[in-house]
């Protein structure tokens, strides 16, 4: 191989591997965005059904009479 198809392969490889980070950094971004629609979901809806607020499910509460 000479010096220039060298250089060309390393641009390739290069290329690829941030077109693949690329890719795989999209992919853990939505994910994460479905998990924290989905946990805010949950937690409005455990809420509704037992009347108490995300922070005193959590046992938080005692800080909201503190004040």
């Amino acid at each position: 191989m000479t010096n220039t198809s060298n250089i060309d392969q390393a641009w390739f490889e290069s290329a690829a591997t941030a077109q693949i980070h690329a890719e795989q950094l999209q992919a853990v971004e939505r994910f994460n965005g479905r998990a924290a629609m989905l946990g805010f979901v949950i937690g409005v809806l455990t809420e509704a059904l037992t009347g108490q607020g995300i922070l005193h499910q959590i046992g938080l509460g005692t800080l909201l009479s503190q004040g």
